[in-house]
């Protein structure tokens, strides 16, 4: 089952993309596996996967938006709402710290790409869970051996630190051929795009921690955010750089060089941008990728219960809201996606609409989420 998995792994890396990875491909068990047959037992889970509309709950969804909607915020509060996005996240993270979001658990199962093709995972029937994923250790300590034996260059035990000498005399002499960075010596880089307070970077570190040539990036533009990563207690500088970064500015530069990064995650971040700028974000987080590098991405999906209940004067234009706190979002559909990553001159390997029920049993109170998730990679050769 291992050897199955890496292969599957090993093709996205060199383009050829099996079944798992193509657009519209449901995840097979344990994810996804829970489907409502019998709607009296529909309050014995909190959450039932591939959940269908009727035409009337579609019908309902649909008259609820336009009814929110017909309110829009004066655009002068716009304006406001759009230079100071960063002040009202700030703000949202003094208030919440790092209390408000639950570790992003799922995200080793949705997106097994996150990991490097040489990494090995074990999974205990029915179950999968990031306790469960081991790394190949020893290969990585034969690999270092191989090369001290050989005289080559001895890379650092850790890929992040930039600032470790070069121990070759040859390098000592001659100049560096490579410019120094944050995880200048690593051979796997994953940038995750708005890492909030790290709920989503540290469950990957975790993984990460016994592939030392593995490196995490990650950036959010709340500098508070940023500090809550930089301060917990497994934060690991040597395999991860955190730093504040607006993804809005075009020409803000990142700490590494374009073209360098194997996966980007985009998780929930896209939705929080004013519709206007997402394509030139989406453009530049393409010329970060090396060719064949994958971009994963996640984000709320038209007619989620979210955008369901706002109230009216919430509406900041079509499909996009303010929150009570200041921050936006807004509610994607498929072909969105797939118009905007392919503009940015990435591959569709996955683009779903994912439909769930969510249950509140203790209220007997259903709720319809609808996330949409994709896979979009860039190509080996420019057409």
């Amino acid at each position: 089952m291992n050897v199955i998995w890496r292969n599957s792994i090993s093709c996205l890396r060199i383009g050829k993309v099996p079944c798992r990875y193509q657009s519209g491909y449901h995840p097979a068990a344990p994810l996804g596996s829970r489907i409502l047959t019998d709607p009296a037992k529909v309050f014995e889970h909190n959450m039932w996967d591939h959940m269908p509309w009727s035409k009337e709950e579609e019908a309902a969804a649909k008259k609820k938006i336009e009814e929110n909607s017909t309110v829009r915020v004066h655009p002068e509060e716009q304006v406001k709402y759009e230079s100071e996005a960063s002040k009202y996240w700030d703000t949202f993270y003094r208030i919440h710290k790092n209390k408000f979001f639950k570790d992003r658990n799922w995200l080793l199962r949705e997106f097994p790409e996150i990991l490097p093709v040489d990494q090995k995972t074990e999974e205990k029937v029915g179950e999968v869970s990031w306790n469960h994923v081991k790394t190949n250790a020893a290969n990585c300590v034969s690999r270092n051996q191989n090369r001290k034996n050989s005289g080559l260059p001895r890379k650092q035990s850790k890929a992040g630190s930039a600032f470790t000498s070069v121990d070759h005399e040859e390098d000592r002499k001659g100049p560096l051929k490579t410019e120094l960075f944050p995880g200048s010596m690593a051979t796997f880089r994953i940038l995750e795009v708005g890492c909030g307070a790290g709920n989503s970077a540290f469950p990957i570190l975790n993984i990460l921690q016994n592939a030392p040539e593995s490196f995490l990036y990650c950036c959010d533009f709340a500098s508070g955010a940023v500090e809550l990563v930089k301060s917990h207690a497994s934060y690991r500088a040597a395999q991860c750089s955190a730093f504040v970064h607006d993804v809005c500015d075009d020409g803000l530069p990142y700490p590494f060089p374009d073209g360098i990064l194997d996966v980007i995650l985009l998780v929930f971040v896209l939705s929080s941008i004013h519709p206007d700028r997402m394509q030139s974000v989406v453009n530049r987080l393409s010329k970060l990728l090396k060719p064949g590098g994958i971009l994963l991405f996640r984000d709320y999906g038209r007619y989620d219960m979210t955008q369901l209940r706002f109230k009216k004067g919430h509406c900041l234009s079509e499909n996009f809201y303010v929150r009570g706190d200041g921050t936006r979002a807004y509610f994607f559909t498929k072909g969105e996606i797939q118009t905007m990553f392919c503009k940015a001159g990435l591959d569709e390997k996955q683009n779903l609409v994912d439909r769930r029920l969510q249950v509140n049993r203790e209220k007997q109170v259903k709720m319809h989420r609808v996330w949409v998730q994709g896979k979009f990679q860039k190509p080996l050769h420019l057409s």
